[in-house]
């Protein structure tokens, strides 16, 4: 009963939310991540400006930001800092043992050394997890559906990555991909960016090695650049395959991964506990549950793709 209590007796408290990210932040409720957290949160009694007040901190692109912006949420002694993506949880991680973080998607949690195991977390440290590996995976043969005589795949990067354990497992995650990818008969490029003008290069010199499809990695740096990716891959006539359906939406071949609205919300759960009395430490990380793949049948077209029945009957949403 005493967390119950000490809830109660905190019933006319302001509680202040920190929130940590790499991208652009749309304070609008239609945003694909935000909105959906700002929706739970209300779901679950805290109204901004009544009894809540989000701090919203975005490194714009910039992963060299984030452990400076983490301070600030710090200093400001926030209850909750809930972060997306791996470099602001990292950036987080240092900058505090203390405040509670919530992650709204990382990774792999225990081998990026922020839970010790995802049963009991143990630390400060709690929330949701990508798993995004396997998901890599599924793009590809995803890809060979739509494209059966690929013999090269350019794989997207952002090799500016907040801490070197992070990087570790990029390199490895690729070389996952890669493995895959050689029994299969494809060769992965991998092509790096760090800011638009790179992205630009990229496909420039993607499409220098002719590769016949591209694989776009999961990155808060790409998400906030999704329409320059999409308009490229418009350009060079490549169809691509991305992690999240902001990129189909914004005219991208597909996009397949986890759903990131319900991984948000699933997040401001994770808050409500925590505001209730639980420990982080106490909260098992959760896996994804829920993945959705979206299809834009007008780029297919404009590709001259024939979208295979087995994708068809598996898309969440086709985009006429």
């Amino acid at each position: 009963m005493l967390p119950l209590r000490s809830f109660a007796q905190q019933q006319g408290k302001m509680w202040r939310v920190g929130v940590l990210t790499g991208r652009h932040v749309d304070f609008l409720d239609p945003d694909n991540f935000y909105g959906p957290f700002r929706q739970g949160m209300r779901r679950l009694g805290y109204v901004e400006g009544k009894n809540l007040v989000i701090e919203w901190r975005s490194a714009e692109g910039k992963t060299e930001r984030l452990p400076g912006l983490a301070t600030e949420l710090v200093n400001l002694k926030v209850d909750v800092i809930v972060t997306s993506a791996s470099p602001a949880t990292s950036a987080a991680q240092n900058a505090t043992t203390v405040i509670p973080i919530v992650m709204a998607g990382t990774g792999d949690p225990v081998e990026s050394g922020f839970v010790k195991s995802l049963a009991r977390p143990a630390g400060n440290i709690t929330g949701l997890s990508t798993m995004s590996g396997e998901v890599r995976l599924k793009q590809l043969e995803m890809l060979l559906a739509m494209v059966p005589k690929l013999s090269r795949v350019a794989v997207l990067v952002n090799p500016s990555i907040a801490s070197i354990k992070t990087l570790e497992i990029q390199a490895k995650n690729l070389e996952i991909l890669q493995a895959e990818a050689q029994k299969r008969g494809v060769k992965i490029l991998r092509a790096d960016a760090r800011t638009p003008q790179e992205i630009d290069n990229a496909f420039s010199w993607i499409r220098q090695q002719k590769a016949g499809a591209l694989i776009v990695w999961l990155d808060q740096f790409f998400l906030q650049q999704k329409s320059q990716i999409a308009g490229l891959t418009a350009k060079h006539r490549l169809p691509s395959i991305a992690p999240d359906r902001t990129f189909s939406e914004a005219g991208a071949l597909m996009s397949f991964g986890r759903n990131y609205a319900d991984q948000s919300r699933r997040a401001a759960t994770y808050v409500d506990k925590i505001f209730k009395g639980a420990k982080p430490s106490d909260l098992p990380v959760e896996q994804p549950t829920t993945f959705e793949l979206v299809i834009n049948s007008k780029t297919a077209k404009t590709l001259g793709l024939k979208i295979p029945q087995s994708l068809l009957t598996s898309a969440d949403k086709v985009i006429e």
